[in-house]
């Protein structure tokens, strides 16, 4: 085990499992957990050494999510999304003095970086902004309608998706980087929701102004298709096959307890307890290699950028997604009413509604919807059984 997963799990066990029940009833962000990270210096494991990091890699990364999502989905899918955005700086800010340092920043002092790319008036199309940088003598501001900021009042920095001029055409984006000093938050919307309450996803009007070397220089065409979308397809699914994994452990112990109540006799939800490891199994193989695919292209723009590998990694996510709410609904019949209570230490009531939350961030329906017109342009995948 990694001393960063070591790390990871004492997070885990000894403070986000103790408050994710209060987080959830309270909706409230889960500062312990957040707290814990931090001490243990895991928020900038992707910095590279040369930048003062450590230098980890997604496959650390992963782990950490899925360990994290065992004890509180909230934290973990916090974690999951900082390291997204941390994961574009990494892989495309590296020759820019103003990211580089703010990377250095970032291992030091532990900053917590959330993302506002959703937008009012684009039909939750990501690849499209309303809001424009204006530029002038070498400073930007721009002023931005985002639905939804996850954990936009507690973090340190905001990665903001915009059109590169006024004039730019909706899909001609960049992104920028704004710390805490540099924007202003306004709600516009409360975040009372079914599950992952503790990610505080409420909507804001953001208005942001800096330097124009805080934008990250690649277009953000390829920062989305090259690292924002296999990253967040991977590490959402790791904190998924967490929250999966939970519930097959509660389920298990269940069984196991009727088993020992009724020596001799097989407990009801055995049978169904099998059935569902084998999901679980599948699942967690379908993360693994979707994540050494991943592993393997990076390096190559073409490989990241290619129709095969945007389509697998969106099928990673569509499987995942679906995989989970169907292990975590079995769970809930292996264990029955103990499940069913909330005040039962097999309940599975907020893993269910944290699962709940996988079919609709991004949208399967959207995500089938772009696989079927990728699929027109596909070929055989020469990577497919290799």
């Amino acid at each position: 085990m990694s001393p960063w997963l070591a790390a990871a799990r004492a997070v885990g066990t000894q403070i986000a499992a103790r408050h994710a029940d209060d987080v959830d009833l309270r909706a409230r962000f889960p500062a312990e957990a957040v707290a814990g990270l931090k001490d243990r210096r895991l928020l900038g494991i992707l910095v590279p050494e040369a930048d003062g990091g450590p230098g980890a890699g997604i496959a650390d990364v992963v782990a950490i999510c899925h360990e994290l999502g065992q004890h509180c989905a909230s934290t973990a899918m916090i974690y999951a999304m900082h390291q997204i955005q941390v994961s574009c700086i990494v892989r495309h800010a590296a020759a820019n003095s103003w990211q580089r340092r703010f990377m250095g920043r970032l291992a030091s002092e532990q900053l917590l970086l959330a993302s506002a790319t959703s937008e009012a008036g684009v039909g939750g199309d990501v690849r499209s902004s309303v809001c424009a940088l204006d530029e002038k003598r070498g400073r930007f501001t721009l002023v931005k309608q985002a639905p939804v900021i996850s954990y936009g009042e507690y973090c340190d920095a905001i990665l903001v998706t915009a059109r590169r001029t006024p004039q730019a055409p909706a899909s001609d984006q960049v992104i920028v980087v704004v710390p805490r000093a540099g924007m202003e938050l306004q709600r516009q919307e409360s975040w009372d929701t079914l599950g992952m309450r503790g990610t505080c996803s409420s909507g804001y009007r953001l208005s942001a102004e800096g330097e124009m070397s805080q934008v990250v220089p690649a277009p953000y065409a390829d920062v989305s298709a090259q690292t924002m979308l296999p990253t967040c397809h991977l590490v959402w699914s790791a904190l998924w096959l967490g929250i999966a994994t939970e519930a097959m452990a509660r389920s298990r112990a269940f069984v196991r307890m009727e088993a020992r109540r009724r020596p001799g006799v097989a407990p009801l939800g055995a049978t169904r307890l099998a059935q569902a490891l084998v999901d679980l199994q599948s699942m967690k193989s379908n993360l693994v290699t979707h994540l050494h695919r991943y592993e393997a292209a990076i390096g190559s723009d073409d490989r990241l950028s290619a129709l095969p590998f945007a389509v697998a990694m969106n099928n990673l996510k569509l499987g995942c997604s679906q995989q989970a709410v169907k292990i975590v609904e079995q769970a809930m019949l292996i264990c029955g009413l103990a499940g069913y209570r909330n005040d039962s230490p097999f309940s599975i009531g907020r893993l269910l509604r944290d699962a709940q939350s996988a079919v609709v961030m991004v949208n399967n329906d959207r995500i089938v919807a772009n696989n079927a017109s990728l699929s027109l342009a596909l070929r055989d995948d020469p990577e497919l059984l290799t």
